[in-house]
């Protein structure tokens, strides 16, 4: 069976990672990272491609994919997979003579930063490296002379000019050539610039503050603004790797939990670098709790498998054993273990990277074609259906105490979600906390549309809320005349479990009792929770939208000290605006519960 590119792309996620392309065998054909995995992977099936890309992806069976951070984690985790899998369509590093260097010239008056494959032994300038990619230091360069402004061209290009070339009209130069920049302010960002490839970014990024403040204070308002854009680009530098920190032995495991879907992610920590992350889906026979489960997994993972158990062990979910894992993993081991789910720092990072790769794999899962088409005949059987539905639309509510009601509908296929087709309702005019007439004014606004031949009409209609809710799309259909729709309502069971739900269908008299593991209840529980998310998202994004009025002045907590140090930290409102909560919780006096608060004020 060929790989299905088009259905596989439709479920990957946007954010960046590792990717391994697999044979038929499960051979790793191919290891890459990607800044957006989506647009990535979706280039090697669009498009035009060279004969050994097309060989490559003749090959295809199976991709598989890895969340990380940020880029920069991708690669370093690419680096990690490519030594040791040695994948055969990956180039592959050959010994330390070909590792590249950074130089800069003593003998030049405006040095610029060259890559060099081979040190010299003269000493005619600062050698910075090696580094373990040629890419990685042209990216570096290219970042330098984007923030530094430092001249890339060749010493005989640069000797000839006669007027500033390309590079100064786009601010990536300041045109020493033609002494737009004296020589003191150029090795000033000569030096600033390999301060950064050497590490030093945060020395760097103070003495900028300070030339920031002092050029505002010399209402120098232009330099401050160029120092501050370039104290924003270093914030962005300097955001904290947690693949490799250097030192940590960890194995994180990560439980993800659907109706009819379970994962458990592990990833591998050695020496502080992440090493990768494998995907489990075990049995829950016996319907533990997310916490037994997870213990029982680790206990077999180690003590049935002999595998080697690293100094700490951490878990998504408080383990009901924790204490007798913990000592007999220490006796296995012959030495000290640690088992801990509640964790700070890189750990913590570490512990909910493995939680973003266990949803990603199980949506990813949910998503394969071959179960949904069991799903849907199963939910054809059970709605009497002539032919499994080929559209169903649920529609949900949320709202907090009344304020920014915002209604949802979500549209699923045979092929999963219809992502396009889905439709978010503000609704104005009725009641605060009125869930019937907000229900009431979102299926009149859908349906009023198909009246006018606008959209396709569904074959099932899910209405989250129980008996109240169904009546009241019942209404809707009978004063608008909607016919050939199969109406479900969907209640919560008493104690809110999933798989306790009660079903009505058509009328509050006609239950449908489906067993907990049916796969026609699992498919009714994933396109109820989808669009319960959908309509919690929507009515997050139009409160906080309302809201989004604080500034700094506004925050309890932040006081002027604070403030000041947020912009110094920053170079400006704009950058602590884009700073995450790790970031925020590193500048000076500010804890990580007040970076949440300032994080949560600007945001949401």
């Amino acid at each position: 069976m060929s790989f299905d590119a088009k259905h596989f792309l439709k479920n990957v996620s946007e954010s960046p990672g590792v990717y391994r392309m697999l044979d038929a065998d499960q051979n790793v054909l191919y290891v890459g990272k990607a800044k957006r995995l989506k647009a990535r992977l979706a280039s090697y099936f669009r498009g035009a491609l060279n004969a050994k890309t097309q060989a490559l992806v003749s090959r295809i069976a199976d991709v598989q994919v890895t969340i990380t951070r940020s880029e920069t984690e991708a690669l370093l985790l690419e680096q990690t997979l490519i030594k040791e899998l040695r994948p055969p369509y990956n180039i592959l590093l050959r010994d330390d003579k070909s590792y590249p260097y950074v130089f800069a010239s003593e003998r030049h008056p405006y040095p610029s930063l060259e890559f060099k494959r081979v040190r010299h032994k003269r000493n005619d300038g600062r050698y910075l490296g090696p580094f373990p990619s040629s890419s990685a230091v042209r990216e570096s360069l290219a970042l330098m002379q984007k923030i530094f402004r430092i001249r890339n061209c060749e010493d005989s290009v640069f000797a000839h000019r006669a007027r500033p070339c390309l590079q100064y009209q786009i601010n990536r130069c300041s045109a020493p050539c033609v002494d737009y920049i004296d020589q003191a302010d150029y090795r000033r960002d000569l030096e600033h610039a390999i301060l950064c490839l050497e590490g030093k970014s945060e020395l760097v990024t103070e003495q900028l503050t300070a030339a920031m403040e002092t050029a505002s204070q010399a209402l120098d308002f232009e330099e401050a603004a160029r120092l501050r854009d370039q104290i924003q680009q270093l914030r962005r530098l300097q955001e904290r790797q947690i693949v490799d920190t250097g030192s940590g032995e960890v194995d994180a495991f990560a439980l993800a939990e659907r109706p009819g879907g379970l994962c458990i992610s592990v990833l591998t920590i050695r020496q502080g670098r992440v090493l990768g992350a494998r995907n489990y889906a075990p049995e829950n026979g016996l319907d533990l709790a997310s916490g037994e489960l997870l213990g029982e997994f680790i206990s077999q993972y180690y003590l049935g498998q002999g595998r080697e158990v690293p100094s700490e062990v951490l878990g998504s979910h408080a383990l009901p054993d924790s204490e007798l894992l913990q000592s007999a993993l220490s006796e296995h081991a012959a030495r000290r273990v640690r088992v801990a789910h509640q964790v700070r720092g890189h750990r913590a990072q570490w512990l909910q990277l493995a939680r973003t790769n266990a949803e990603q794999h199980l949506a990813s899962e949910m998503a394969n074609r071959s179960q949904l088409s069991r799903r849907f005949e199963a939910l054809r059987e059970a709605l009497t259906m002539d032919t499994p539905p080929q559209r169903i639309e649920c529609f949900d509510v949320s709202h907090s105490h009344g304020e920014a009601t915002v209604a949802s509908c979500v549209v699923f296929g045979p092929d999963g979600p219809m992502k396009s087709d889905y439709r978010r309702f503000n609704i104005e005019g009725v009641a605060a906390g009125d869930d019937y007439a907000a229900m009431r004014q979102a299926l009149e606004r859908r349906f009023k549309r198909l009246q006018k031949d606008e959209g396709k009409c569904p074959d099932v209609l899910l209405v989250d809320g129980g008996k109240g809710q169904l009546n009241m799309a019942r209404e809707v259909f009978s004063e608008l005349g909607v016919v050939g729709v199969q109406l479900v309502g969907v209640a919560k069971g008493t104690t809110r479990k999933p798989g306790l739900e009660t079903l009505f269908l058509e009328t509050v008299d006609n239950t449908l009792n489906l067993d907990s593991g049916s796969p026609a209840l699992h498919l009714i529980q994933h396109v109820r929770d989808e669009a319960h998310r959908f309509a919690i998202t929507g009515h997050r994004q139009r409160r906080d939208k309302a809201r989004r009025t604080s500034t700094l002045q506004d925050i309890p907590g932040v006081g002027p000290k604070r403030r000041r140090e947020l912009l110094r930290f920053f170079g400006g409102l704009q950058g602590v605006r884009h700073a995450t909560r790790e970031e925020l919780a590193r500048v000076p006096g500010i804890s990580a519960n007040m970076a949440t608060a300032i994080h949560q004020a600007l945001h949401g």
